[in-house]
């Protein structure tokens, strides 16, 4: 069973740092993009950020440029997103998925594989 499973999410003061991370199981990690979306109540689901299959090609949402970094172990079968400087406005449900936005997309193999979410929670 192809599986995307979430974690690290919780309630942070504005200005902290989280890590989420996103563990596959079922299929070879190694041979897909994967992106974090997230989706806060009463808006639509928004790409966060894109990781190539290596790993060596990320892009980013402007919104969270230069607070963010995705990164990956293919090793481990994890991808991870470094959240710092984190604003209430950050506050939504984190997804990972084998799927990228148009503006976020990367050159490679896509699953359309989803995980769960987990919940971030930014105080003022």
């Amino acid at each position: 069973q192809y599986q995307l499973v979430e974690s690290g999410g919780g309630l942070v003061q504005s200005g902290g740092s989280l890590r989420l991370s996103c563990a596959a199981s079922g299929f070879t990690l190694k041979d897909y993009v994967i992106g974090w979306f997230r989706q806060a109540p009463g808006k639509k689901r928004e790409g966060v950020s894109c990781i190539s299959s290596s790993g060596g090609y990320t892009k980013y949402a402007d919104s969270v440029k230069g607070r963010f970094t995705i990164s990956r172990d293919n090793a481990k079968k994890m991808v991870y997103l470094q959240m710092t400087s984190l604003r209430p406005e950050d506050t939504a449900v984190y997804y990972c998925a084998s799927d990228c936005p148009t503006p976020l997309w990367v050159e490679g193999v896509y699953l359309e594989l989803w995980g769960q979410g987990t919940p971030v929670t930014v105080s003022s």
